[in-house]
């Protein structure tokens, strides 16, 4: 719409939009501006889709899968008010990975649905999402998409005038939603620093009375982020340095600590204490359950033009992350995750040769993770036993090398790839102790020797790495892709492309209740009794993606679109597959097996937008999935249905809005522990003014309504659909300011 955006926007275009060029074409020199290179310019053979200024603040939600539900391609999948994931063609974590400008976000997101994702988007200057495979740059992670998270924690330019900043004020009426945000960024010769915070706190949100209840239990969120960032600048790039704190507390709704009992027999689910099967926590099960989280992470970045003979320009990305939290259930402590990870990642981009450019690059990852089949915490080590004691350790370490190539031959542009990684996942061995009494531990003797706890402690860490063995795998990806520029903006692009992703911690080693999702897991090395198809080794399963995307583009003049269709044929995709339900207790238990079958995606997404008269336009958007297990006879669970809507905006002077509606289709095609999801029209507008008061100063005030017709909406692809609805009608009054 041209609408300029203010506050975020306005405090990062210095560092984001290209060199300012005056009438004769020179570079100004009065202020030093950096161009980072992001997502959409490295990946241009795929749909990208860009949210930034007023569309991105109007938007914002606590959660990264609440922002972004609704624009095409990307659905969400929602726990709560505390914790949403992005679901992209059909796939959330870990089929798609998010970066944090350019880096990999590491946190537990990918574990399970009610990990939320460390990122806190009202401090954010833009996202990026890509649909499409982008493993060759990212990772096997990032076969269905990436989404990187643009922000300014570390400067890339010194702010004109010395100093710039930016305030955010919100309250929302369906939450009691009460948001601050504030950030600062100053600068002086070539150095510049940057701080910002944001402290949101909601209750439990407000559903359709048709749900039952006017308040959704337990879907109260409340986070505080900060971070602190430097860095040097020159007429060539940057270096600096950024310390993030992020710690939030939000319910899980729809937790049961009920089937903490439940256990296997073979292929049988049991859900009845008896013998040495015991529940880890009886009594009541009407506690709030909820998740304390807390995560630091320290990044390093780099951009620096002419570093190197041969090579353009150098880029550099460094992070470690302390994260972990606790999983309450009042005022139990049952479990807790915990994950840290060293990562570094360098690319050199270099001159042309022969026609060609093109940006290689090395990533080394070192991660421990230690938290899942935990649930019994708050329960001391009995008297009387022994064994091992604790949480085992998950280290993983992965190499990965990478190179892309691209070159123009008149109209046409090609794109080349390929990325090769080394993985290996050790499991950590749990401190092994006893409490045993000296009559027992008299027997001990007589029957082992003087050894005994010796010979003890060997027989339990053997039994232990047998069931946890040591996973290695080498996926490997690669990519073609070529645009055809036709002229008048239009663009056609088709890109092929060959992804490996290697199965994740969960999908490997699960063995136990997972509580949140009402549900009791076994993992790839597990061996199952009576299981079919269960011979292979967990290293020979490695998920292949063989791709076509074609996208249809037009930029510039009244008419716009971007348009994409994808075909995905998907050797040993893994799934976890329905072995029974028990309803023992009174609350479904599923009892899942994960394994690797043939499947296959196919779809379309997009939108295209008319510009009406100067001041209005009007754009149509949707997205459809269909997925398919080629090999089982059952239907894969989770997939978005189709959706299709209208957005039709408008800007008089100050004054500025919009108004959306979509339908989201009915979803019968279900896996067989699935229930239909009946479809739902979702209403929503945004109205906003704004006052100009000076150069690089602005106040805008602005309300924006979401699910007008106060609709009850389940989405199919949550975990919890049944337990946790889409917010009701809801209304955000927002003041933002930027000086």
């Amino acid at each position: 719409m041209g609408v300029p955006g203010i506050a975020w926007s306005q405090e990062a275009a210095s560092e984001r939009e290209e060199v300012e060029r005056d009438e004769r074409g020179r570079a100004r020199t009065s202020d030093i501006i950096v161009t980072g290179r992001s997502l959409q310019e490295e990946s241009t053979v795929l749909p990208v889709q860009v949210l930034a200024g007023e569309e991105l603040a109007h938007r914002r939600q606590g959660g990264l899968g609440e922002t972004l539900a609704g624009l095409p391609g990307v659905h969400l999948d929602n726990f709560g008010g505390g914790a949403s994931r992005p679901v992209i063609r059909g796939q959330t974590l870990p089929r798609i990975e998010v970066l944090t400008d350019g880096a990999n976000l590491f946190d537990v997101s990918s574990i399970s649905p009610d990990h939320a994702i460390t990122t806190d988007p009202l401090l954010l200057d833009a996202i990026e999402i890509q649909r499409g495979p982008a493993a060759i740059r990212y990772g096997g992670n990032a076969t269905n998409g990436a989404i990187n998270l643009i922000d300014s924690k570390v400067p890339k330019a010194v702010p004109v005038g010395g100093i710039t900043s930016a305030t955010e004020v919100r309250f929302g009426t369906g939450n009691e939603e009460k948001t601050v945000v504030g950030r600062v960024t100053a600068g002086i010769g070539q150095f510049a620093v940057h701080a910002e915070g944001a402290r949101r706190r909601a209750e439990d949100y407000d559903v359709p009375d048709a749900y039952g209840s006017d308040k959704l239990r337990d879907s109260f969120a409340e986070s505080t982020s900060y971070s602190v960032g430097a860095s040097w600048i020159t007429s060539k790039g940057y270096f600096g340095a950024t310390f993030t704190r992020m710690e939030s507390e939000y319910g899980l709704p729809g937790h049961s600590h009920i089937n903490g009992v439940c256990h296997t027999h073979g292929l049988d689910l049991h859900c009845e204490a008896h013998g040495g099967f015991e529940d880890p926590f009886g009594g009541s099960d009407s506690h709030t359950a909820f998740i304390r989280l807390k995560s630091d992470r320290v990044d390093l970045r780099a951009d620096y033009d002419d570093l190197l003979p041969g090579f353009e320009h150098v880029r550099l990305r460094g992070s470690y992350t302390d994260y972990a939290h606790d999983e309450m259930d009042g005022e139990l402590l049952f479990s807790r995750f915990t994950n840290e990870v060293w990562d570094g990642r360098i690319e050199l981009t270099h001159k042309p040769i022969l026609g060609f450019t093109g940006t290689a690059g090395i990533q080394y990852t070192d991660g421990t993770f230690s938290g899942i089949n935990v649930n019994n915490l708050h329960r001391p080590f009995p008297d009387g036993a022994y064994g091992l004691d604790g949480s085992p350790d998950y280290q993983s370490e992965n190499v990965g090398i990478f190179l892309t190539e691209r070159r123009s031959f008149g109209a046409f542009d090609i794109e080349a790839a390929v990325r090769q990684d080394w993985r290996r996942i050790d499991v950590g061995v749990p401190n092994w102790r006893e409490t045993i009494g000296p009559e027992l531990a008299a027997l001990f003797v007589e029957w082992y020797g003087a050894d005994w706890r010796t010979i003890l402690e060997a027989e339990d860490v053997a039994a232990f790495r047998e069931r946890n063995p040591t996973v290695r795998h080498n996926p490997f990806s690669a990519s073609l892709g070529a645009t055809l520029n036709v002229g008048q903006g239009y663009a056609l692009a088709l890109s092929l492309a060959h992804t490996e992703r290697a199965p994740s911690v969960r999908e490997l080693y699960a063995r136990g209740n997972n509580l949140a999702t009402n549900s009791y897991e076994l993992g790839l090395v597990a061996e199952v009794e009576g299981f079919e198809n269960r011979g292979v080794s967990a290293e020979d399963i490695l998920e292949s993606t063989d791709a076509v995307n074609l996208t249809f583009r037009k930029t510039g003049g009244a008419l716009g679109f971007e348009i994409g269709l994808f075909y995905q044929d998907v050797s040993d995709y893994v799934f976890a597959r329905l072995i029974e339900t028990e309803n023992e207790t009174g609350v479904p238990h599923n009892f899942l097996v994960y394994t690797a079958a043939d499947a296959r995606f196919a779809g379309i997404d997009g939108q295209v937008s008319y510009q009406l008269t100067p001041a209005s336009r009007v754009t149509v958007f949707g997205d459809y999935v269909d997925a398919k297990l080629k090999s089982e006879n059952d239907n894969l669970p989770r997939i978005p249905p189709g959706r299709l809507g209208a957005r039709y905006e408008h800007a008089a002077g100050s004054l500025s809005g919009d108004v959306e509606y979509y339908h989201t289709f009915e979803q019968d095609k279900i896996a067989l522990y699935e229930t239909r999801t009946a479809g739902y029209d979702m209403l929503n507008a945004t109205l906003s003014y704004r006052f100009d008061l000076g150069r690089a100063k602005a106040v805008e005030l602005y309300v924006r309504g979401t699910n007008l017709l106060n609709e009850l909406a389940f989405v199919h692809t949550s975990f919890v659909k049944d337990q946790s609805p889409l917010r009701g009608r809801n209304f955000v009054i927002g003041m933002r300011h930027a000086f």
